[in-house]
């Protein structure tokens, strides 16, 4: 099994930044891709940014040139830096740890982002 949990969500102001931190336990040599997704209220589950062992990261094309992906390998911890943040990405963002081998998701609890004058 494998245990995510995110921290750093919150309220902020259109064009100012959060970080979301994705702290993973359990089995995580398994895991193969990490990521972010988000689901704003009345619409699906979308793919933000994610991260292959190697660190090669993908982005929507909603995000790019505004969010970062990254990872500490040390700390077992990946981190989603947004900036000039727009009320659009108002969503909860949920961390997600895929196994290729199983074919297995793991999901975080989620965690909201708020973005509002």
């Amino acid at each position: 099994q494998v245990q995510l949990v995110e921290s750093g969500g919150g309220l902020v102001q259109p064009g100012g930044s959060l970080r979301l931190s994705c702290a993973a336990s359990g089995s995580i040599v398994s895991i193969n891709v990490m990521g972010w997704y988000r689901q704003a209220p009345g619409k699906e589950r979308e793919l933000v940014a994610s991260i292959t062992r190697g660190s090669t990261t993908n982005y929507a094309d909603s995000v790019k040139g505004r969010f970062t992906i990254s990872r500490d390998n040390a700390k077992n911890t990946i981190y989603l830096q947004m900036n000039s943040l727009k009320p659009e990405d108002t969503a909860v963002y949920y961390c997600n740890g895929y196994a290729t081998y199983w074919n297995q998701n793991y999901w975080g609890q989620g965690t909201q982002v708020t973005v509002s004058s």
